[in-house]
C-alpha cells in the first residue's frame, strides 16, 4: 500500500512521529484539475497517520491557503512541523500570494495541539528575506522565483534555541544553475526568527526540500534537484551524468562546512522515480521516501512505500530496495 489519494495528487510530504505514531502530511491537489503541472497552485495540505509508513489512514484537509487576501493566499507549500517547548506543535510552511503571481515566496508559522487543526500565529508570516546574503528580489530572465521555501525546522543541537534551513538562491552568481543556496534562521523559541547567511551555494540551481539529520556520529543534509539545474561542474563531476531525484550534502555539523556527497547520485532517474524524498528513522533503521513523479513518462502523484538506507564505512548513504542497490 502506498500514501494515496484516489481524487488527488500527492506530492511533497513529511513526517513527525507522536508516540508510536506517524503523521505523514503532504501536498494534495483534486484530479480534476486536469494537468497535474497545475497542482502547484491548486494546493492544499492533506494528513494521514499510519503505524508502519505502510498503511495510512487519511484524515483530510489540515491546512489551505487563506480566502481573502494575504501573503499566503495563494499557495501553501512544503514545511516541516516540530514540538515546542510550550506543548504546542509548530508547523513551518511555505506561503505565496495572488497579489505577486506566487513568484515570491515566504515561510509560514502556524500551531496546533492535536497535529491536524492548525491556527496560523498572527497573519502567518514567519520569516521573509532580507539583506545581502540572499537574492531577496525576482530574477526575470534570470531565475523563475523569488526563492525561499520547503522550511525544515530542529533544535539546535549546538545551542539552547532552534535551526531552520530553507531553499534559497544566493545573489551575484553569474551562472544561474550556480547560484542555489540552502538557507539558515536561528530562534530561541520558533516565535522570533533571525536570518543568518547560507550554509551551503552552488553546484545547482536549486536544491529543493532540504533535510538536515544527524545518523551514526555524521552529518547529512538531504535535498531534491532536476538535471536541468546542475551547474556545468557537477555536471561533468557527478557518474554517469545529471539525473533528477535527491541526493545529499556531507558536514561537520548542522552549520558545516557542507560537501555534495562524492560518487553516485543517490536517487535518481530520467525520468524521473522518486522526487522530494524524506529519510526517516524507524526502528528498524533508516528509511526513505517520497513521491512517485514519472517513472514511465507520465506523473503518478502518491508516496511510495519507503526503502532501507544504508550507511557504508565512509559515510556515503545507500538505498537498498527491491530493485537493488542505489547510491
Amino acid at each position: 500500500m502506498t500514501l494515496a489519494l484516489d481524487t488527488h495528487f500527492i506530492w511533497d510530504s513529511w513526517y513527525v512521529k507522536e508516540g508510536g505514531r506517524w503523521h505523514g502530511y503532504f501536498l494534495q491537489a483534486p484530479k480534476s484539475i486536469g494537468d497535474p503541472e497545475l497542482r502547484h497552485w491548486n494546493v492544499t495540505q492533506g494528513h494521514a497517520v499510519s503505524d508502519d509508513l505502510v498503511t495510512w489512514e487519511h484524515l483530510g484537509t489540515c491546512l489551505a491557503p487563506q480566502s481573502s487576501p494575504a501573503w499566503d493566499d495563494y499557495t501553501t507549500w512544503t514545511g516541516s512541523v516540530v514540538e515546542g517547548d510550550d506543548g504546542l506543535w509548530h508547523l513551518f510552511y511555505t506561503g505565496t500570494s495572488r497579489e505577486e503571481d506566487g513568484l515570491y515566496q515566504r515561510i509560514g508559522h502556524a500551531t496546533s495541539t492535536d497535529l491536524h487543526g492548525w491556527e496560523r500565529v498572527g497573519d502567518g508570516l514567519c520569516l521573509d528575506l532580507s539583506g545581502d546574503a540572499y537574492e531577496t528580489s525576482l530574477q526575470e530572465g534570470f531565475w523563475h522565483e523569488r526563492a525561499m521555501r520547503d522550511p525544515w525546522v530542529m533544535r539546535d543541537p549546538e545551542g539552547s534555541g532552534w535551526l531552520m534551513f530553507f531553499t534559497a538562491r544566493a545573489p551575484g552568481i553569474v551562472e544561474p544553475n550556480a547560484g542555489g543556496a540552502i538557507g539558515l534562521a536561528t530562534s530561541p523559541d520558533l516565535m522570533e526568527w533571525t536570518l543568518q547567511a547560507p550554509v551551503f551555494t552552488g553546484d545547482f540551481g536549486q536544491l529543493e526540500v532540504p533535510q538536515v539529520f544527524k545518523a551514526e556520529g555524521r552529518w547529512y543534509c538531504l535535498f531534491c534537484t532536476a538535471a536541468e539545474h546542475f551547474s556545468k561542474d557537477r555536471a561533468e563531476a557527478i557518474p554517469g551524468g545529471p539525473v533528477t531525484g535527491s541526493h545529499y550534502l556531507m558536514g561537520e555539523g548542522p552549520r558545516g562546512p557542507w560537501q555534495v556527497a562524492e560518487g553516485p547520485f543517490l536517487d535518481g532517474a530520467l525520468p524521473c522515480r522518486r522526487y522530494a524524498s524524506r529519510i526517516v528513522e524507524t526502528e528498524e533503521g533508516l528509511r526513505i521516501l517520497g513521491f512517485a513523479d514519472r517513472p514511465e513518462g507520465t506523473f503518478v502523484g502518491h508516496v511510495t512505500d519507503p526503502d532501507p538506507v544504508e550507511i557504508e564505512p565512509d559515510g556515503r548513504l545507500v538505498i537498498r530496495s527491491g530493485s537493488g542497490r542505489r547510491g
